[in-house]
This record gives C-alpha cells, sequence and structure tokens, in this order.
C-alpha cells in the first residue's frame, strides 16, 4: 500500500515546487512589469498592474517596485492609490529602509496629507536630511510656512545640516509667509554655506524676491549666478513681467535666446504673452505666438491660456477665439480665460456662448468662471442676461463664496440697479471683506449716493475692517461732491494717522478736495509736500485754481508742469482753458485749444467745447461762440446753450440770447432758467412787450422759476436755504441776523444796487 502511495507523494512535491517556482517568476516578472511601466512614465497604468496584482492571494513586492509605485503616486497627487500601495506595504510585512520612507514622506506632502507624512515622520528610528527636506518641502508647498520654519529650526538642533534642497524648501516657506526680513536672514546664512552658489538655492531666492515685489534683490541673485538654467531665466522674466517692468522681460528673454542654451518653455512663452498684453502690443505677442508655434508649444494648455488673454485684452477677439480652438485639450483654467477675455473685451454675447459650450462639454464652472462672466454686464440692456447667471450662481451654491458675492453687487450697480446692490451687500455685510466694502462705497459714489456713502463709512469703521486708500478715495471723492470740509479735515486726520496719506490716490483725493471747496492755501501745501506729483495732482490743483478765479496763478503750473515733461490729460485743459476764460486771454485759449489734439493727442470733448464758448462769450465775442457752437463736432447740450445765453443777458445781445434761448427750449420747452434769462435780456433793454409776451407764455405754459438755493455745514450738518424760505427751524434767528448784518453794512458806507 505504502509502495503504490510514494510515486503520488513525489508527483505532488514536484508540483509544489512548481508552483513555487512559477509563483516566483510571476512576482518577479509583475515586479518587473510594474518599474518598467514606471519607467516609460505610464504611472496610471502601473497603478492598474498593482491593482490587478492584489487580487492574487500572497502576492508579494519587492522594495523597489514599491518604490517605484510610490514615486508614481507623488506624479500623479494621487493620495488615494498612495495609502492604499503604503498599507499594501505594511500588510505585508515588508521592511522598508530609509529611503523608500522618504519617498513614502514625499508623496503625502506632495498629495497635501501633511497628518499622514508628519505621523510617518514621528514613527522614523531613523532620519537623514532627506528625511527633514521631504517634510519640510510639504509644509512649504502646501501654504504652512510656519511649520516648515519650525520643523527647519528643530533639523538645526538636532544636528543634521540642511542642503540645498532643504534651502529650496525653507526659502519657499518664507516666500509664502511674506517675511522679507527672515528670507534675508536666511539668504545670508545659505551664502554662509556650501551650498551658496548652488543653483536650486539661487532660483528660490530669485522666487522668492520677485513675489516679495523686490526685482532689484532677486536681479543682484541672477546677475552673480554663475550658472542658469531654465528656471532661473523663467523666473527672472515672469518677476519682470509680473511686476511691470515687462520691456525688461521681452530684453531678457531676447538674451537668452541668443545664448542659445536653452530653448523656451511654455511657462516662459506664457509670461512674455503676459508682457505683450500688459504693454498692449500685439504685435511684439503676434511675433511670439510664431515662435512658439515653432517650438512646439502652437497646441500647450498654458502658453495658449495666455496668448488667448493677451489677443483679447488687445482687441483681437477672433484672434483670441482662433487660440482657444487650437488649443489641444482645453482645461477649466483655458476655459476661464477665453470666457474673461471676452468678457473684459465688452463681448457679453460670445462670453456667454463659451460659457454653455464649457458646460456641454461637462466641465462644471467655477468661482472664477461665474465671476469673469459677471464682468461681461456692465449696462441696463444687460441685466436680464446678469439676473439668469446669479439664478445660476444660487442654484450651484457659488452665492456662498464672498468674491463671487462682490461681484455680482459691481453687477447690479454697473446695470443701474442700485438698491439690489444696497440690498445685496447687507445681506452679506457680517460676511464682507475690504473688497466687498470698497465695492458697495464704488457703487453709491457711481450712484451719487454721497450720504449713503457716509453711513456706510461708519458702519466700516466699526467692523472688522479698517478703511484703505480705496475706501478713502471713495469718501473724499463724497466730500468734494458736497463741498464738506469738516468730514473732509477729519478723513485727512484718519490718513495720517493710518499713513495712508502716502498713497497718491489719497493724496490726489485730498488736493481735489481743498481745491474744490476754495481752501487753495492748503491744496498747494499738500501738493508741495508730494515727491513725486502725478498728472491727476496738477491737473486737480491747476482746475481749482481757475474755477476761484486764479486764473493767472493756474495758467503758471500749467506751464511748470509742462517743463517737468508731466503730460497734460483732458482735466488739465479744462483746467487752463476755464483760467484763460476767466483772465479774457481769448487768443492763449484759441491756441491751447488748437494744440490739444495736435501736440497731446486730446480730442476736445464736449467739456472743453463748453470752455471754449465760456472763453469766447465773457469776452463778448458773442458771435464767434454762436459760430463756434454750430462748428462744434457733436450736438450742443442745453449747457453749452445756457451759457452763451448768461452772456448774452451780460452783454446785452437780445439777437444771439433768443436765438440761444430757442434752441434750450426746443430740447427743454419746460426750462424755466432760459425764460427767466430772455425775460431778463428784454427788461433790460426796455422791450417790456417781449417781456409781457414772455411772461404769459411761461404762464400757459406752467413754467415756474425754480428758486435758488445754496447750503452751508455746521457741524457736521448740512443746512440748505431757498430764496425767501421760512422752512427752516430756525429761520426767525437768521433773518434777525441778516438784518443786522444790512444795517451794519448801511452804517459801513455800502449802496445797495439799484437796478
Amino acid at each position: 500500500m505504502i509502495k503504490n502511495i510514494r510515486p503520488q507523494v513525489g508527483f505532488a512535491s514536484n508540483n509544489v515546487k512548481e508552483h513555487v517556482l512559477s509563483k516566483f517568476r510571476a512576482e518577479q516578472s509583475s515586479n518587473e512589469y510594474i518599474i518598467s511601466l514606471c519607467k516609460q512614465k505610464l504611472f496610471n497604468e502601473a497603478i492598474q498592474a498593482f491593482e490587478l496584482s492584489q487580487k492574487k492571494m500572497g502576492f508579494c513586492l519587492n522594495l523597489n517596485t514599491y518604490a517605484y509605485l510610490i514615486s508614481a503616486c507623488s506624479y500623479l497627487r494621487s493620495l488615494e492609490h498612495g495609502r492604499k500601495i503604503h498599507d499594501h506595504m505594511l500588510k505585508s510585512k515588508s521592511h522598508p529602509d530609509l529611503t523608500l520612507q522618504n519617498h513614502i514622506l514625499n508623496m503625502y506632502g506632495k498629495c497635501a496629507s501633511l497628518k499622514d507624512a508628519q505621523k510617518l515622520f514621528d514613527d522614523m528610528p531613523e532620519r537623514n536630511v532627506v528625511s527633514w527636506t521631504s517634510v519640510i518641502a510639504g509644509y512649504a508647498q502646501n501654504g504652512q510656512g510656519g511649520n516648515a520654519l519650525e520643523l527647519y529650526s528643530q533639523m538645526l538642533q538636532s544636528g543634521i545640516m540642511p542642503d540645498q534642497f532643504t534651502f529650496g524648501s525653507v526659502i519657499k516657506a518664507c516666500s509664502s509667509l511674506g517675511d522679507i526680513g527672515l528670507g534675508r536672514q536666511l539668504h545670508a546664512h545659505v551664502l554662509k554655506t556650501e551650498f551658496g552658489a548652488h543653483i536650486i538655492a539661487q532660483n528660490a531666492l530669485i522666487s522668492m524676491y520677485t513675489k516679495s515685489s523686490l526685482i532689484i534683490d532677486a536681479l543682484g541673485v541672477f546677475s552673480r549666478m554663475a550658472t542658469r538654467d531654465l528656471i532661473s531665466w523663467g523666473s527672472m522674466i515672469a518677476g519682470f513681467s509680473q511686476l511691470g517692468y515687462e520691456l525688461e522681460a521681452l530684453c531678457y528673454f531676447k538674451e537668452m535666446l541668443h545664448q542659445g542654451v536653452y530653448l523656451p518653455n511654455e511657462f516662459i512663452f506664457g509670461s512674455m504673452f503676459c508682457a505683450c498684453s500688459s504693454l498692449l502690443q500685439p504685435e511684439y505677442g503676434k511675433q511670439l505666438h510664431g515662435m512658439s508655434i515653432k517650438f512646439g508649444l502652437g497646441r500647450d494648455v498654458f502658453a495658449g491660456c495666455s496668448l488667448c488673454d493677451m489677443y483679447a485684452k488687445c482687441g483681437f477677439l477672433s484672434s483670441a477665439r482662433n487660440v482657444f480652438y487650437q488649443i489641444g485639450r482645453p482645461d477649466l483654467v483655458a476655459w476661464n480665460a477665453v470666457i474673461a477675455g471676452f468678457a473684459y473685451g465688452g463681448d457679453a454675447k460670445e462670453a456667454i456662448a463659451f460659457f454653455s459650450q464649457m458646460r456641454h462639454q461637462g466641465l462644471i464652472p467655477d468661482e472664477i468662471t461665474v465671476r469673469s462672466l459677471l464682468c461681461a454686464f456692465t449696462s441696463p440692456s444687460e441685466l436680464y442676461k446678469g439676473m439668469q447667471v446669479h439664478a445660476y450662481i444660487s442654484k450651484m451654491g457659488l452665492d456662498l463664496d464672498v468674491p463671487v458675492c462682490n461681484t455680482l453687487m459691481t453687477m447690479y450697480a454697473k446695470c443701474s440697479k442700485f438698491h439690489n446692490a444696497i440690498f445685496f451687500f447687507e445681506e452679506m455685510r457680517y460676511n464682507a471683506d475690504l473688497v466687498s466694502w470698497n465695492a458697495i462705497l464704488t457703487a453709491c459714489m457711481h450712484h451719487n449716493q454721497v450720504e449713503e456713502v457716509f453711513r456706510l463709512l461708519k458702519l466700516m469703521c466699526i467692523s472688522q475692517h479698517r478703511p484703505d486708500y480705496i475706501s478713502l478715495t471713495n469718501v473724499l471723492g463724497a466730500c468734494t461732491e458736497i463741498v464738506s470740509i469738516e468730514i473732509g479735515n477729519q478723513i485727512h486726520c484718519f490718513a495720517l494717522k493710518t499713513g495712508l496719506v502716502i498713497d497718491i490716490s489719497v493724496t490726489n483725493g485730498l488736493i481735489d478736495l481743498y481745491a474744490k471747496c476754495g481752501y487753495l492755501e492748503t491744496a498747494r501745501k499738500i501738493f508741495g509736500s508730494m515727491i513725486n506729483p502725478n498728472v491727476v495732482s496738477w491737473s486737480s490743483l491747476i482746475l481749482g485754481y481757475a474755477q476761484f478765479g486764479y486764473g493767472e496763478e493756474a495758467l503758471k503750473l500749467f506751464e511748470t508742469m509742462r517743463r517737468l515733461d508731466v503730460k497734460p490729460n483732458h482735466v488739465t485743459f479744462v483746467g487752463v482753458l476755464t483760467a484763460c476764460s476767466h483772465v479774457g486771454l481769448v487768443e492763449e485759449g484759441w491756441q491751447l485749444y488748437r494744440n490739444m489734439e495736435k501736440e497731446f493727442g486730446i480730442v476736445p470733448s464736449r467739456e472743453h467745447c463748453s470752455c471754449m464758448v465760456d472763453l469766447l462769450a465773457r469776452a463778448g465775442c458773442l458771435n464767434e461762440a454762436e459760430g463756434f457752437i454750430h462748428k462744434m463736432a457733436f450736438d450742443p447740450d442745453i449747457v453749452v446753450w445756457k451759457t452763451l445765453l448768461a452772456a448774452c443777458k451780460t452783454h446785452g445781445n437780445v439777437d444771439v440770447g433768443k436765438r440761444a434761448a430757442e434752441n434750450i427750449l426746443k430740447t427743454d420747452p419746460s426750462n424755466s432758467a432760459a425764460h427767466v434769462l430772455l425775460c431778463n435780456i428784454y427788461a433790460s433793454k426796455g422791450n417790456w412787450e417781449e417781456f409781457a409776451r414772455l411772461r404769459s407764455l411761461m404762464k400757459q405754459r406752467g413754467v415756474r422759476k425754480v428758486p435758488g438755493q445754496s447750503s452751508i455745514e455746521v457741524k457736521n450738518r448740512i443746512h440748505v436755504f431757498f430764496v425767501e424760505d421760512r422752512l427752516h427751524p430756525e429761520i426767525n434767528k437768521i433773518y434777525a441776523t441778516l438784518e443786522e448784518l444790512l444795517l451794519q453794512m448801511l452804517d459801513a458806507g455800502y449802496v445797495p444796487f439799484q437796478k
């Protein structure tokens, strides 16, 4: 019986050996296959092969394969698969060496799972510089610069010296914190080590300085580099482009090409397209576009987004559309770029069309998408479309995002739905950020809701957000609008106390306020304190002097401005033409008006034409003024004819005055000012028949003279008075004071004017 069994036992033993050998070969083959896929950068396929191998009971992977799979997860930023592979390794009772543990640390950092990374790091029995650097890099890459710097300090205390990769991550952490003082200390620390001249540390320093807007420091690091790579050039070119040094970006790009060591990648082309966009130089952009195609980047998503944006900002919307359709597989960022391009370019219809196409492609719009789209709706005629997008935003739950709410509020304000904007702000007020407050203040100014500006400012001051330079500029504009010098003084004090007075827009707002309120000495003093006044500063002061009758002083300022090579704008010319009008310099005014377009490229506007009519009419050149009106490039409005009519009253010109009044009444038959001024002209000439006829006509038409009014601010309260007003609560005291003043005037020898 035993003899019969022996051959079977031997056969079974051979089967086991064959099975084990087969399994070993299968495992070896699978390990090699997975590693081969990873080496070919077929990371998704490698992970699929791993998942298939998991289904086989008792299947083992070697440590080298785990390392490749973990690296694949790092590249794909796949936390789910990274955890699965890590768990599989732990369950297989493999004992990862220090190198594999560092790979896992790096994977958790790249996948933003800092809790997992920290736990693994804390449990590691042994750590080297790579371990510390991996966990520091994880914190730095995920916006936790403070934790990264704390770990760096612990690393130094543990006696492990940093390398160039550590320095790169720590410098990045400083950059994310915005602590440039600490960044400079770290820079000095790097220079003292053997890695001070290493390209990785130097590239990180360039990036830190450019992100802190310190382009000179970045250029200093770049200039001292013994060797530079593509990242060095790309960081420097991007810094120039982002910080307003567009021409320097173009020069350094040209120098990089001239050296011929590196070919520009999609990121460098993206920076160059942004530079051309800021310069509004589509010709440069077109040349770069051709070059990007030559280098095989014509269908690249990153370069394509920047190129699409450039064409849109330069007004070449059809080119922007063509570039977008050439992108291989446009992602959400690309769609957002083309929607924003058409929205900001004023083509709401096309922006909506792209928004619809995007949704049909299965992409889900995000906050940036809807904010860009809302910017397309800027007039009352587009309100309905804006409301439809608002409904979509509410449906998708995007109205919980504060920046989206800010854009919605601005959209309603621009579409003349101010009450909707205010309601929207009140609904979100307790979640509002500084942008929200500034947006509603700007909306109030746009809709001349001055009192609302002051109400909101009081609420803002007791909120968690303090006014910034934009807030103060709006409030100063409101003070100027109602000529409120007392509130303006308070805002001035607040600006001095907070240091916001150094901002040029706030300083210009103060100059404008004091100049328009008649405090010209104060305005001049503020102007004199400025290191580098711009055209707005000069124009505000010139206009202030001109409006208060100091024409010669205004013209002197204009001459000084020209000597300093400050190019005037349209407001400057309103000021100097007004100055010429007050002083009576007709020829000089004519010369300035003619040189506006010829010398400075400023096309005369309706306001400039009104100034010229006032200049000629004040000087008594009434027929010439009337001829000028008829030759204007656009139809004259009531203001122009009123200016001429008022001058006709002063100079007693019935014929021209009658024609001016007739032109006003064609537009506005019930205009009381035209009737009254023409009546006064007839009366001054003793033409009582025409006077009576016109008064009778006024009664028939129901035209009533609008009473004149004036206002005064006393203790932060505006008091408004009408002619023969009897409604003020303190009217008896007011009239008693007026009678007392009149008696004092008579005692002083004043003789009342007799008509």
